[in-house]
């Protein structure tokens, strides 16, 4: 074996999901309701009731992650399961469900990280206060994660705020926030981005002002942007994505300030983003442990496509396209494992703290016959390419890199409720109409992970 090629031996590999994809039992034990808990299902997708029952199954998966030599399980904790209705009393069976889930981490082996928002706002505080718009909400989210920070941090040392922070300065914010009402104006995406960044940098501060030992960092959904052509126009709308999406939340989280460009854009533009005394104070506090991102494919722009007064969070609204030198799935996300080893490279030259991909993975549409292991080969070479770029990134280019987290190593519905776009390499027995008996299968893919973490992936 080439010695240059080892892992540190404290590597995390690990899975990563959100409450709302995995724990079902959306009614049980005191839970309130979420956003998600009321959309329904569509011709294509399922409703969020039970997902893959992980809360009644958890044990059961679990031991197929310390099968699979993991040694990190990145979850979330549902807000409304343990305050009902966002604002009010702790639920204790809420808080006791999470208390067994970790427990049954460490007994394992396996290191837990919690996530504490992941798209599901509590319905009551989507209708009573219109999600994140509101600073009663940012009050309310404080104090819910201050009580689970200190509730667990005896035993859960690795924490992010929210899921893929940078999606909340896109359009998607309004789908993510517990956003009811409004005209989805720039004003208002500015403001609920604002108001979230507030709430990392209060839990920021305070994890850093009681606990030593507990690690708290920011996490962006990561999809590098190359220009179309050597067009000046392209290289400018690639970069000013960049800087609007990705630079401006990792210079708050490490050096305490937005972008200058985008401030100045904000004030050129007017925009009423609820700044308030005292607010410049937090924002500045804030130093991150690590840099913490989702990666599943790059994209590519055409400047030529966004309209000359478009907002640059919005310039992908406009131009999201095909990239003809990659192969891509089938819902059109182009493989691209350089693209992860350039990522982490200029993130840790960037901003010189540790990185952390804590999502990866492909969706692909799978169908199990109740009787042949499913084949999924192209699962394999996207995970094998991707680890390898890592390495790469670690071995050759001196980033430091705490873990990789591979995306839904057990099949769960995707963000937008489709459980065929499967990521695991763990088949569910479901469909999105169809809980079936919701047994859990080993891919192909299965077998290839654990032979490679036995060897805590030192011989790809």
């Amino acid at each position: 074996m080439d010695k240059e090629r080892q892992m540190p031996k404290d590597f995390f590999w690990g899975n990563s999901v959100s409450s709302m994809q995995t724990e079902g039992a959306w009614d049980e034990d005191g839970k309130g309701r979420s956003v998600y808990d009321v959309r329904p299902a569509t011709a294509t997708t399922s409703d969020w009731h039970d997902a893959i029952d992980e809360y009644h199954r958890y044990e059961e998966d679990l031991d197929l992650m310390k099968d699979l030599h993991l040694n990190m399980y990145r979850i979330q904790i549902s807000w409304s399961r343990v305050v009902p209705d966002g604002d009010g009393e702790f639920n204790a069976a809420g808080i006791a469900f999470y208390d067994r889930l970790v427990d049954a981490m460490l007994a394992r082996g396996i290191t837990p990280m919690i996530c504490l928002y992941h798209f599901d706002m509590p319905l009551a505080l989507a209708e009573n206060e219109n999600g994140f718009m509101s600073r009663h909400t940012v009050d309310a989210f404080v104090r819910f994660g201050e009580k689970m920070i200190a509730h667990f941090a005896d035993r859960v040392k690795y924490w992010i705020v929210f899921n893929e922070h940078n999606l909340y300065f896109t359009d998607e914010v309004f789908n993510i926030s517990g956003y009811t009402k409004g005209d989805q104006s720039v004003n208002d995406l500015y403001r609920i981005f604002y108001h979230t960044m507030l709430a990392h940098a209060r839990l920021d501060d305070f994890v850093h002002q009681n606990y030593d030992d507990v690690k708290i960092g920011g996490m962006l959904a990561y999809t590098p942007v190359y220009p179309e052509t050597a067009k000046p126009i392209d290289i400018m709308a690639a970069r000013k994505s960049d800087e609007f999406l990705n630079n401006n939340l990792n210079d708050a989280y490490v050096h305490g300030h937005y972008s200058p460009e985008v401030l100045r854009y904000v004030e050129q533009q007017g925009i009423d983003y609820d700044l308030q005394p005292g607010d410049e104070a937090i924002i500045g506090k804030m130093k991150a442990d690590f840099l913490a991102f989702s990666y599943y494919r790059s994209t590519v722009i055409n400047g030529d496509k966004i309209p000359v007064d478009a907002v640059p969070n919005r310039y992908l609204n406009y131009s999201f396209e095909a990239n003809r030198f990659l192969q891509a799935n089938e819902w059109g996300w182009a493989i691209d494992p350089l693209g992860f080893r350039n990522l982490i490279t200029k993130l840790y030259d960037q901003y010189e703290v540790p990185v952390f991909p804590i999502e990866n993975g492909i969706g692909l549409r799978e169908h199990w016959d109740g009787q042949h292991m499913i084949e999924d080969d192209e699962r394999i070479t996207y995970h094998e390419e991707h680890i390898k770029a890592m390495k790469d990134a670690m071995l050759i280019d001196g980033a430091k890199v705490l873990g990789y987290l591979g995306w839904g190593l057990i099949d769960i519905p995707s963000s937008h409720a489709d459980i065929e776009k499967r990521y695991g390499v763990v088949y569910v027995n479901r469909s999105n109409h169809d809980l079936k008996d919701l047994k859990r299968v080993p891919k192909k893919s299965y077998y290839w992970l654990q032979g490679v973490l036995a060897k805590n992936g030192d011989e790809l």
